[in-house]
C-alpha cells in the first residue's frame, strides 16, 4: 500500500511510471527540509542557552515541592519518591462493634506488607492513620505525607459476608491505577489482604517474585482475629502515654497483647510493646515513685518479664533491621553492656524506618548524636507526623551542641505533629538559647502537670544562675503530690546540690535496673555528669565494659554546678 508523490498528486506506487518517477527529487527536497528544521532547532537551544537573559520567563517550583513545603514538610526535604505511598486507613462502613478495629488491622496489614519492599517508600503507621475520619483531598495528604500515591478503601461486614474496596490513587492528577472490590467472607480476609498488597505493588511497577511475596507475607499477623485485637491493645498504649494513668493503662494494654502472642507467638513487634509496662514499672521502682497497685509481685516479676519479651523480639525478628535494633535494646535492659558501642554503630548504619525503644537515649548519651540525627531525617521521611520522630530529632540537634538548630527543628514539628513529648524539647531548647521570657510563657501555655511547670521553671531559674528563685522553685515542686524522684535528682544536679543528687544516685546504683536508668537521667538533666562517678561503682563498671565515654556532654550550662 505504497504510496508516491507525483507532479498530479498523491498515488499508489504500482500506478507510477518507473521512468517517470520523481522520487528522487522529492527525496533531496525532504532531505533539505529537515536540514533546514534541524539548524533552526539547534538555533533556538543555542539561543536560548547561551544568549538568552536568565529570569525573563519565570520558572515555577514543581508543584509536588510547594505542596510539601505549605504542608509545613521539613524544609531539608528532597523531592518525592517515585515510588512513594500512604495506605490511608480503610473506611469501616458497617458500625458491628468490632469493625473499626478490624478495618484498622486490616489496613495495618496492607501497610506492613508493602513496607517490606525496599523499591517502595511506604508512610508509616502512625502518620497515615492521623489523617483518619478527616474529609481532606487526597492531593492535599499526599502532599502532607511527602508521597505520590494514596491508597484508600473501605470495610463491610455482615454475619460472616465481607466485602472490600481498595484504590491505588496517583496524587497529582487523581487518576485511579488500580481499584478492585472484593466479596468473599471472613475467613478469607488474609487472602484479601495479600492481593491488595501484591496487586497495589504491580501497578507501583515493583517486580514481585515468590520471595518477594513471601517476605510480603510473614511482615503480618495473618490473624484476623490478633489484628483486630492488636488494634485494641494499641488504643489502649497510646491512651497510656498521655490520657490515662500510666501503670493501669498498660496494663490494660497487655492484657490485649497477651492475647495476641497467644494466637501469633511469633509477631516480634507485640514483645517489645509488651516489655514496656515492665520497663516503667522497674524505673519507677528505682527512683522511687509511689506505684499505687503494684504489689511486690509485680515487682519481683518485672525484670524478668522484660527481658523475655526482649528476648522473644530478637528470636522472632524477621529483618536484619529488627533484630540489630531489639538486639541492642535487650543488651542495653539487661545491663549486658560489653560490646554496646558495635551494636549501636550496627544499629544506627541500617537503613529504613525501624526505631528501637532506646536507641536515641544511648546515641545521645554516648557520643554518636549526628549519626543519630542522620537517622531521624529517614525516620520524618517515612512518618513526617509522628511527634516522636520530630522530638528526636530536635533532642539528637540539641546533644550535638547545635541548640539554635534544635529550637528550629521543634518549632517546625510542633505546626506539623505537636505533641506533649515535643512541647519539652520546645522549651528546652528556648532556655538553651537564651529565651527565657518566650520559654516561661511556653511552660505557661503548653504544659499542664503542676510539676513538669515546676521543673521548667527551676530549670530557668538553674541556667540563669539565680540561687534564690531556683530555690524556691525547689521547695515548691518538692511538696508537689506529683513529685518523683528521677526529676528531683535532675533538680538536685542542676542545683548544684552535690551531696544530695550523690545519695541519690548511690541509692539507684544498688538497684538491678539501676544502670538503665541512671543512663535516663543524665539523658533528661543534659548537664554533664550529674553525680559524681566514684559514688556509682556498679554503673562505673558498665561504663567500662561497655568502653562507653563519660562524662556525657552538656548541651546547656547550670552555673549553680560547679562539677
Amino acid at each position: 500500500w505504497a504510496f508516491e508523490l507525483t507532479p498530479e498528486g498523491l498515488k499508489r506506487e504500482h500506478e507510477v511510471d518507473r521512468s517517470q518517477s520523481i522520487t528522487h527529487q522529492t527525496g533531496r527536497k525532504l532531505d533539505f527540509m529537515i536540514i533546514a528544521v534541524l539548524l533552526l532547532a539547534l538555533g533556538w537551544f543555542a539561543w536560548d542557552k547561551f544568549v538568552a537573559p536568565k529570569g525573563e520567563v519565570p520558572v515555577s517550583e514543581p508543584a509536588s515541592i510547594a505542596a510539601m513545603e505549605d504542608a509545613g514538610r521539613i524544609a531539608d526535604s528532597t523531592p518525592k519518591n517515585e515510588k512513594s505511598v500512604a495506605v490511608l486507613p480503610f473506611i469501616a462502613i458497617s458500625s458491628g462493634p468490632d469493625d473499626e478495629y478490624f478495618a484498622d488491622g486490616l489496613t495495618e496489614e496492607i501497610l506492613n506488607a508493602l513496607a517490606q519492599l525496599p523499591e517502595l517508600l511506604v508512610t508509616a503507621r502512625t502518620s497515615a492513620f492521623s489523617f483518619k475520619g478527616q474529609d481532606i483531598p487526597v492531593q492535599e495528604i499526599a502532599a502532607a505525607l511527602g508521597v505520590r500515591h494514596i491508597v484508600e478503601g473501605s470495610v463491610r461486614r455482615s454475619g460472616k459476608r465481607l466485602r472490600v474496596t481498595a484504590q491505588l490513587v496517583r496524587a497529582d492528577d487523581g487518576f485511579h491505577l488500580w481499584s478492585e472490590k472484593y466479596d468473599s467472607t471472613s475467613e478469607d480476609t488474609i487472602g484479601v489482604q495479600e492481593d491488595i498488597a501484591e496487586k497495589i505493588a504491580t501497578a507501583m511497577d515493583v517486580v514481585l517474585d515468590e520471595e518477594k511475596r513471601e517476605v510480603m507475607r510473614r511482615a503480618g499477623l495473618r490473624d484476623v482475629e490478633a489484628f483486630t485485637i492488636y488494634q485494641k491493645g494499641l488504643e489502649m498504649y497510646g491512651r497510656a502515654h498521655g490520657d490515662i494513668e500510666q501503670i493501669d493503662g498498660l496494663r490494660q494494654a497487655n492484657a490485649y497483647f497477651e492475647v495476641v502472642m497467644e494466637r501469633v507467638p511469633e509477631y516480634p513487634q507485640v514483645y517489645v510493646d509488651h516489655s514496656d509496662l515492665f520497663v516503667h514499672i522497674l524505673n519507677n521502682d528505682v527512683t522511687g515513685q509511689p506505684m499505687p497497685g503494684v504489689t511486690e509481685d509485680d515487682l519481683a516479676d518485672a525484670y524478668p518479664a522484660a527481658i523475655a519479651d526482649m528476648q522473644a523480639a530478637v528470636r522472632y525478628a524477621r529483618t536484619p533491621q529488627e533484630r540489630h535494633s531489639s538486639e541492642l535494646d535487650l543488651a542495653f535492659l539487661s545491663g549486658n553492656w560489653r560490646g554496646l558501642t558495635g551494636r549501636l554503630a550496627l544499629a544506627l548504619a541500617d537503613q529504613g524506618c525501624v526505631e528501637g525503644n532506646w536507641i536515641a537515649s544511648m546515641a545521645n548519651m554516648f557520643g554518636y548524636a549526628s549519626q543519630y540525627y542522620d537517622r531521624t531525617v529517614e525516620k520524618r521521611s517515612c512518618d513526617p507526623r509522628w511527634t516522636i520522630a520530630w522530638f528526636n530529632a530536635a533532642r539528637a540537634m540539641f546533644w550535638t551542641g547545635d541548640v539554635a538548630e534544635a529550637l528550629s527543628i521543634a518549632r517546625q514539628g510542633t505546626e506539623i505533629a505537636p505533641g506533649g513529648w515535643l512541647n519539652l524539647i520546645l522549651i528546652r531548647s528556648m532556655i538553651a538559647n537564651g529565651l527565657y521570657e518566650e520559654a516561661d510563657r511556653e511552660i505557661e501555655n503548653r504544659l499542664q502537670l503542676s510539676q513538669e511547670v515546676l521543673s521548667f521553671k527551676a530549670m530557668i531559674a538553674a541556667t540563669r544562675g539565680d540561687a534564690q528563685r531556683f530555690e524556691e522553685l525547689f521547695e515548691q515542686y518538692s511538696a508537689d503530690p506529683g513529685a518523683n524522684g528521677f526529676w528531683t535528682a535532675i533538680l538536685y544536679s542542676w542545683g548544684g546540690k552535690r551531696a544530695d543528687v550523690n545519695r541519690m544516685a548511690a541509692e539507684m546504683d544498688r538497684h538491678p535496673f539501676g544502670a538503665v536508668s541512671m543512663v535516663l537521667l543524665a539523658y533528661w538533666c543534659t548537664c554533664g555528669a550529674p553525680w559524681d562517678l566514684e559514688d556509682t561503682p556498679n554503673f562505673a563498671t558498665k561504663l567500662e565494659e561497655g568502653n562507653l565515654p563519660w562524662p556525657p556532654a552538656s548541651p546547656i550550662e547550670f552555673p549553680l554546678k560547679d562539677w
